[in-house]
């Protein structure tokens, strides 16, 4: 889908790593790699004797609500949260929807596919990609941002963002990688003291499962009725609310933090690397705190081109409004892979 803007909003990531591409060391696609763990996917294949009966939610999403102090009723599982922009797309009565870009592009695709007219609001390199509520439109009755967000990897400041609840407003936060983030400052999974706020979680980032599509949707018990009313009947495979029992509970939090410690030393390997190409125009927007960065260089599609020669697929950026040719994405590795794409990157840079 490209819009008067040009821009592809259904242009993802594992675009980069498809066909030709599937061969590549991935560094496009925000998925932790080496997952999912073995114990996860024990527990995902045992559930697979029960797939003669129909799916029953009832104990993930009690699982959902106790990992998040909610009632259950705050709590809708969808498949994965892409799902859960199009329930919101169709489902909610709104006027004017408003997205903050950069930031993932679906959102605003679903909008525009339920027939929205869509506003924008660009956050600029220049003041570090950071929330300007003064941006917002007072009269924006749908308000969708990233935190922290893709692909600019900026985590805002909860209160900065819960400041833009308005009455009759509604308040989508996608928080699809907040488990990545040490200790996940900046939540705002749990509140129920911000009128209108919508909350989207992904369990398909940190454990490995996107191609199991498994999400869940955090608000208010009226807006979960007009969420759940949009839905097909047995929405979530019963292999995936397996997982999202799994994942939620003691063992899958406390994984999930520790992985979370992991990355962010894992990204912090990554940008001092970066640092030694400065001198070729490299700049990484900063501070960063997903589990991937936002990079500026002079001829990054030529780049991006070379390192595919090279065995990495790397993300395009100027997919993203509010972006250009000249930025690309780069995903969180382990050491050894980040040394070997910054070898490589080296001689794409200077090729």
């Amino acid at each position: 889908m490209r819009t008067e803007s040009g821009h592809d909003l259904r242009h993802h990531g594992d675009a980069e790593v498809r066909d030709d591409g599937g061969s590549l060391v991935d560094l496009a696609v925000n998925v932790r790699a080496d997952t999912p763990p073995v114990w996860l996917r024990e527990h995902i294949a045992a559930s697979l004797g029960g797939l003669a009966a129909y799916p029953d939610g009832r104990a993930a999403r009690a699982a959902v609500a106790a990992r998040h102090g909610l009632p259950a009723e705050r709590v809708l599982l969808t498949a994965g949260a892409a799902e859960a922009f199009v329930l919101l797309a169709r489902a909610l009565k709104v006027r004017r929807p408003v997205v903050v870009h950069p930031q993932f592009t679906e959102p605003e695709a679903a909008l525009r596919d339920a027939g929205h007219t869509v506003g924008r609001v660009l956050l600029r390199a220049r003041d570090g990609f950071r929330l300007d509520p003064a941006a917002v439109p007072e009269d924006a009755d749908l308000v969708v941002i990233g935190n922290p967000t893709n692909p600019t990897s900026v985590l805002h400041p909860a209160e900065t963002i819960a400041g833009l609840a308005r009455p009759g407003r509604v308040l989508v936060v996608d928080e699809a990688f907040m488990d990545a983030v040490p200790g996940e400052r900046e939540a705002l999974a749990g509140r129920v003291d911000v009128p209108g706020l919508v909350v989207l979680r992904s369990l398909t980032k940190t454990w490995g499962l996107a191609g199991l599509r498994i999400g869940y949707v955090l608000a208010a018990p009226e807006t979960v009725e007009d969420l759940e009313r949009a839905q097909p009947l047995w929405p979530v495979s019963t292999p995936a609310l397996a997982a999202a029992q799994a994942c939620v509970g003691p063992r899958g939090v406390a994984e999930g933090a520790h992985a979370a410690h992991r990355v962010a030393a894992d990204r912090a390997h990554l940008v001092a690397g970066l640092a030694r190409f400065a001198a070729a125009g490299l700049r990484v927007a900063e501070p960063a705190e997903g589990p991937f960065l936002l990079v500026r260089l002079p001829h990054a599609a030529a780049v991006r081109r070379r390192l595919r020669d090279l065995g990495y697929a790397v993300r395009r950026g100027d997919t993203f409004p509010g972006l250009d040719g000249e930025w690309l994405r780069l995903a969180v590795r382990d050491r050894t892979t980040t040394d070997g794409f910054l070898r490589a990157l080296e001689r794409a840079v200077t090729g």
